[in-house]
C-alpha cells in the first residue's frame, strides 16, 4: 500500500517521491535491525580480543545510528513518514537474525560480518533502484552508506584473517633460546650454570645458586 505524502514544494514529482519513500523505508527497517544487532554483539562478546571487538562493535553501532537518521530524514524531506519503530523493523527487516548463543570473539565476528554483508547487498540494490527511479540525491545517500558498510565489514573481517600458524607466547623469544632450552623449558640461567665449561661458577658467584642447589629447588625430593 502506497504511503500518503505530505505537501511539499520540493521539485520532485509525487509518484517519484512515493517510490523513493518505499525504498528508503525498506532500508530504514534493515538499519534499525542492524543497529540492535551491533549492540547485541557489543554487550556479549567475550575472549582474549574482548576490548578490541567490544569497542569496534560499539563504533559501528554509532555509525549506523547516524545513517538511521539520514534515511529517516530523507524520507520526511520527500514528504513521507519514516517508519522506524522496533516493531516495524521486526516485521520488515530482511537481515538474517542474530545468533543469540554467540559468545566468543570468533562467533561474533562471523555473525557481525554476515549481517553487515547482507545489509551491504540490500543497500547496493537500493542504489540501483534509486538510479532507475531517477533521483541522484537519494542514490548518493545510499552510495555513502555502502562505502561505510564496506569499511566496517573490512574492520570486522580483519579479525578472522591473517596467519594461523603462530606459536603461543611462552615468555621467551625463540631466537634468544637454545634448542636445549626450548626442548626442556629450562631458564637459560640455570642451564648455563650447569654447563661443564666452567662458566657456572661465575654465575653462582654473582648471587645465583649453584647447580646442585638450583636442581633441588626445581626438582624437590618427593
Amino acid at each position: 500500500m502506497a504511503q500518503k505524502l505530505h505537501p511539499t514544494k520540493i521539485y520532485i514529482a509525487a509518484n517519484t517521491r512515493t517510490a523513493l519513500v518505499s525504498v528508503l523505508n525498506a532500508r530504514l527497517a534493515d538499519s534499525v535491525d542492524l543497529a540492535t544487532q551491533m549492540k547485541q554483539a557489543h554487550w556479549n562478546v567475550k575472549g582474549p580480543n574482548f576490548i578490541a571487538l567490544h569497542e569496534l562493535f560499539d563504533t559501528i553501532h554509532g555509525e549506523i545510528q547516524v545513517r538511521v537518521d539520514d534515511l529517516a530524514e530523507r524520507i520526511t524531506a520527500l514528504g513521507g513518514t519514516a517508519l522506524g519503530t522496533a516493531a516495524v523493523a521486526v516485521e520488515k527487516s530482511r537481515l538474517p537474525a542474530y545468533p543469540l548463543d554467540a559468545e566468543s570473539g570468533a562467533d561474533h565476528v562471523e555473525a557481525v560480518s554476515t549481517v553487515l554483508a547482507a545489509f551491504g547487498k540490500s543497500v547496493r540494490t537500493a542504489i540501483d533502484e534509486c538510479a532507475e527511479i531517477g533521483d541522484a540525491d537519494t542514490e548518493d545517500l545510499f552510495t555513502g552508506i555502502s562505502r561505510d558498510v564496506d569499511k566496517n565489514l573490512w574492520f570486522v573481517e580483519a579479525h578472522a584473517q591473517g596467519r594461523t600458524d603462530r606459536q603461543p607466547f611462552s615468555g621467551f623469544h625463540r631466537s634468544n633460546r637454545t634448542q636445549t632450552e626450548r626442548r626442556r623449558g629450562f631458564p637459560r640461567r640455570f642451564l648455563r650454570a650447569t654447563m661443564p665449561d666452567g662458566r657456572g661458577a661465575g654465575i653462582a658467584s654473582r648471587g645465583h645458586k649453584r647447580p646442585a642447589e638450583a636442581h633441588n629447588d626445581l626438582f624437590p625430593q618427593l
